[in-house]
């Protein structure tokens, strides 16, 4: 688990490295050599933020951390993006350009990137958001994720779902690149995702998950803790 500050947690299988900077993980790489995968789980709201600064957060920290190409180019890099996000990178909204830049830039790297597009996320296990608007928006529109699940599945997922997800997509590789929230929970439920030639079998489903949530040029610290972890799959199948 990378971050700027501690968990507070610990568990047999969690070992932390603690980073200040964000956008250079070059003296990090023997801690990303021979992982299986890195789940890139860092997330800022785009209010208040000019496009140079979002860009800067969220496809310069995403490409620093990519530097796993360089040292474990069979791994799987799962990238939280989001519904919405224009792969064209040339909509009019703001946020939705720079992830789809930043999905398109992984997508390229020679290692196995996914795009991960979760729509709304139903928080479990008595997660909160660190995003004070998310937050307030969860607590607002919280009862309405039955009827969303019932009515409109493929705009929702549970949060321990999109985390057992993440896991599979290592485990699994699929050939289809970009997940939403369908695909996402097919990935534990059931085979509906094609799997890719590499996949290790059988998939990985934990009883339990339990929740609390090339290199750029050094730049101002970024807000917030950067959610990346380089995870080796518990049935190592080389």
């Amino acid at each position: 688990m990378v971050g700027r500050t501690s968990v507070g947690r610990r568990e047999d299988k969690l070992r932390e490295v603690l980073q200040p900077d964000f956008l250079d993980f070059a003296d990090r790489a023997d801690d990303f050599t021979g992982a299986d995968g890195c789940l890139f789980c860092l997330g800022v709201s785009s209010v208040g933020m000019s496009e140079a600064d979002y860009r800067r957060t969220t496809k310069g920290i995403a490409l620093a951390a990519a530097v796993l190409a360089e040292v474990a180019p069979e791994s799987v890099f799962g990238y939280i993006s989001g519904m919405g996000t224009d792969s064209t990178e040339r909509g009019r909204v703001m946020w939705a350009r720079v992830k789809g830049e930043t999905e398109n830039a992984l997508l390229a790297i020679p290692f196995r990137a996914y795009a991960v597009r979760p729509g709304f996320i139903q928080a479990t296990d008595g997660v909160r958001s660190k995003t004070r608007l998310y937050a307030a928006i969860y607590w607002v529109t919280g009862w309405l994720y039955p009827v969303l699940r019932r009515l409109a599945p493929k705009y929702v997922i549970r949060s321990d779902e999109l985390a057992r997800a993440m896991i599979e997509l290592v485990r699994q590789r699929p050939e289809k690149r970009v997940l939403e929230s369908n695909d996402l929970r097919a990935a534990v439920t059931g085979p509906s995702v094609a799997r890719g030639p590499a996949a290790r079998q059988p998939a990985f489903r934990p009883p339990q998950v339990s929740r609390d949530r090339p290199s750029a040029a050094r730049a101002r610290r970024a807000p917030g803790r950067l959610g990346i972890q380089a995870t080796r799959a518990p049935d190592r199948r080389r």
